[in-house]
């Protein structure tokens, strides 16, 4: 093993915050029974929410952020993981509270990991990542609550991003017919291509709700919050249910009761970060055979830990599509 490594490390002083580029060792990592040789990272949106401070989502200093890594495990005190084995991690307060996977090393509870399925490379579990991740506990919400594509529309709130562009595949390779709600008119090629049916300004939801309005679909992908989910609500079906996982617009929920006790609807809301282990492995085999993996690819870029800093102010201006895969390595 390589004495030292490299990693991003955030720091902060009376100055503010500021992200360093380190050489560290083993030693610099937390408590953990599994090191894994880390091969892959992402960004994702909490990931630029920490790296830009534009919210306390780190909450230990110094701390090497990236709630997400994929690699090989060195070595393991955990009866559940062998060297060699290949593994995800999403969430469990990694790059949180918990040194996270923007660095060539990480080590951590063989109880936060995941073995990957043989179908999904490390490079694939990174252009899923936590984003879609969550994509998928969304489905299996929706599904769970009965909304199956004969039932209607499912719309997509944030569809260019990275929930909503593998939302937006899985729903597509099922059988649903997806409306996909962006602010950004230049991609209705891209998300077409991953098989939403119809776009939709999101300037349609962005604005304040009436308590109901025409119902419209059967189910909702929302990453957005706000006045955005306050009217996805109003206009969903009876019966339908919406799987909330995300607060781009705000944390705040303007709407009444009425969609829930008039309309029957179901909001579920959808945690990935501290989501029990069973729940996890159902979404990564899930991904494994409801993901086609040329959409996977057709809306993944490529970085290196050098690009991380930049993507975590574009990704929070909404200048990043799709999803990124981070090779830590390069």
């Amino acid at each position: 093993m390589s004495e030292t490594f490299h990693a991003i490390r955030l720091s902060k002083s009376d100055a503010g915050q500021k992200a360093e580029f380190v050489e560290i060792g083993l030693g610099d990592l937390m408590a953990g029974d599994v090191t894994v040789a880390v091969d892959y990272s992402t960004v994702n949106y909490k990931d630029g929410l920490a790296l830009t401070g534009k919210a306390p989502v780190v909450r230990v200093w110094p701390l090497i952020p990236g709630i997400d890594f994929a690699g090989r495990v060195e070595s393991s005190a955990h009866e559940g993981f062998k060297p060699g084995d290949r593994v995800v991690l999403n969430g469990w307060g990694v790059g949180e509270t918990h040194n996270g996977g923007y660095a060539q090393k990480a080590r951590v509870k063989g109880d936060w990991l995941v073995k990957l399925p043989d179908a999904i490379s490390n490079a694939h579990a990174m252009a899923i990542g936590t984003a879609g991740y969550t994509a998928m506990l969304c489905v299996l919400a929706l599904e769970h609550e009965g909304v199956t594509p004969n039932k209607g529309d499912i719309v997509v709130t944030g569809a260019a991003g990275g929930v909503g562009s593998v939302a937006i595949a899985l729903l597509a390779k099922l059988g649903y017919r997806v409306i996909a709600s962006t602010g950004r008119a230049s991609e209705a090629d891209y998300l077409k291509g991953l098989g939403a049916a119809d776009i939709i300004d999101r300037n349609e939801l962005s604005g304040p709700a009436r308590p109901l309005n025409k119902e419209r679909w059967a189910g909702a992908v929302d990453a957005v919050g706000s006045h955005t989910l306050a009217n996805v609500l109003s206009m969903t079906k009876y019966g339908g249910a919406v799987a909330a996982c995300g607060l781009a617009q705000g944390m705040d929920l303007p709407t009444s009761v009425a969609p829930f006790i008039l309309r029957g609807v179901t909001l579920c809301g959808v945690d990935s970060v501290m989501a029990p282990k069973a729940k996890r492995e159902k979404a990564w085999a899930r991904l494994a055979s409801d993901l086609d993996l040329g959409k996977l690819d057709a809306m993944t870029t490529r970085a290196t830990l050098k690009d991380v800093p930049q993507l975590g102010a574009d990704i929070i201006d909404g200048k990043v599509r799709g999803r990124v895969v981070v090779d830590v390595n390069k």
